[in-house]
């Protein structure tokens, strides 16, 4: 009878590190589902949904609770602090928009719950010493930078912004002006714009008389395609149209092949690039939801797969931020690790890609070692 009982106490004791393993661990997570921005935030959902599946393959179960802000800073904030006091999740993933990241990120430390930012650029966000602010994605000085050094050789001399009057362009461009002042670019026009607005073409027509070599692009989905539309439409044909990401990488500005071929285009992920799972990511996504991923869907992976194992291996929220803190990871993204440099903290040092939509495909063209296609330049309508 002892021996019997013995053996149950050992099964049991075998299986309880199973059982703790099994537990689901809570995420939150924030997103623009819905509002201006709701496509990006569909793929930025769809590679948090891929992210889900793979742990549970892995033996992670993962609660995500997803919130939606609409792209509004008041409903992330909200969205936040519901999720730490109500839902007590262990981290939060997101918001998408810099804007909304920006605000959540100044009330992290109050609640003492890490917040991982999976794709907002405000230089910012991780510049302000916050201990439970972590960022996966590159900041905004390294679109401009990696666009600028993309074209560099081809000796350029004027450029041209146009941008939307949000924080994420808002901070793009002023590093971009940094970078074109270093690159001995002249500026010839500077064009900020409100969100959806029906007719761009003032502004455009304003660029085009000062007929820059380069104009330099930040815009959300829809006001990307409009944009480009209309430029097609008044005959603005630069050197080079120079996309800071974010509306110029997505599937549905590909599809628009009339206008967005030859567009170039700053990118945090590409699926041919050789980080561990890139191309398997790319090709899995397009079986499963029917289009190419963006960089949103790969950052929106990566950060979850992050905080769900790390959240998995850590008692509360201040362990949690512990581990955040002294880890490293490689995957789709390539090497991770949150650091202190150049006046951020928690920052993930990530190289940037340029891509450019040759025949309607996404196309790496710089730099060279992730680079399979050369860049085509000058644009040509």
């Amino acid at each position: 009878m002892k021996k019997k009982f013995a053996s149950i106490v050992a099964a049991a004791l075998l299986a309880l590190p199973m059982l703790l393993h099994a537990a689901p661990v809570r995420i939150g997570f924030i997103n623009s589902i819905t509002g201006k921005e709701a496509q990006i935030g569909e793929n930025l959902t769809n590679g948090a949904t891929m992210a889900i599946e793979d742990l549970k393959i892995k033996g992670i179960q993962v609660e995500l609770i997803k919130e939606d802000d609409g792209g509004d800073p008041k409903n992330a904030l909200a969205a936040y602090e519901k999720l730490v006091t109500r839902d007590a999740v262990m981290g939060v993933v997101g918001p998408y928009t810099s804007g909304c990241a920006n605000v959540v990120a100044s009330r992290a430390d109050q609640y003492q719950v890490p917040l991982l930012v999976p794709a907002a650029a405000k230089e910012e966000i991780t510049m302000k010493g916050y201990r439970n602010v972590f960022r996966l994605n590159a900041p905004a000085n390294v679109y401009s930078m990696v666009l600028m050094d993309a074209v560099k050789s081809y000796k350029p001399k004027t450029i041209a912004f146009v941008y939307a009057a949000t924080d994420f362009g808002v901070s793009t461009v002023k590093t971009a002006q940094e970078n074109a002042l270093k690159m001995g670019l002249k500026e010839v026009a500077n064009e900020k714009y409100q969100q959806g607005q029906p007719d761009y073409r003032p502004s455009l027509s304003k660029v085009k008389a000062a007929n820059p070599d380069l104009v330099f692009l930040v815009s959300y989905d829809a006001d990307a395609i409009l944009l480009m539309r209309q430029a097609k439409e008044i005959g603005l044909s630069p050197k080079a149209f120079l996309g800071a990401g974010a509306g110029y990488t997505t599937a549905q500005f590909a599809q628009q092949t009339e206008i967005s071929n030859l567009v170039v285009s700053a990118t945090q992920w590409t699926d041919d690039v050789n980080w561990a799972g890139a191309a398997d990511f790319g090709s899995r996504y397009k079986a499963k939801f029917g289009k190419e991923p963006s960089y949103h869907a790969a950052c929106a992976y990566e950060a979850i797969r992050i905080m769900s194992e790390s959240a998995s291996k850590s008692k509360n929220p201040a362990a949690l931020r512990t581990a955040l803190k002294a880890g490293s990871w490689s995957g789709i993204m390539g090497p991770v690790k949150f650091a202190d440099y150049s006046g951020f903290t928690n920052q993930n040092n990530h190289p940037m890609l340029v891509q450019q939509i040759q025949n309607g495909k996404y196309e790496t063209v710089y730099p060279a070692t992730f680079s399979k296609k050369k860049l085509v330049y000058p644009f040509k309508r």
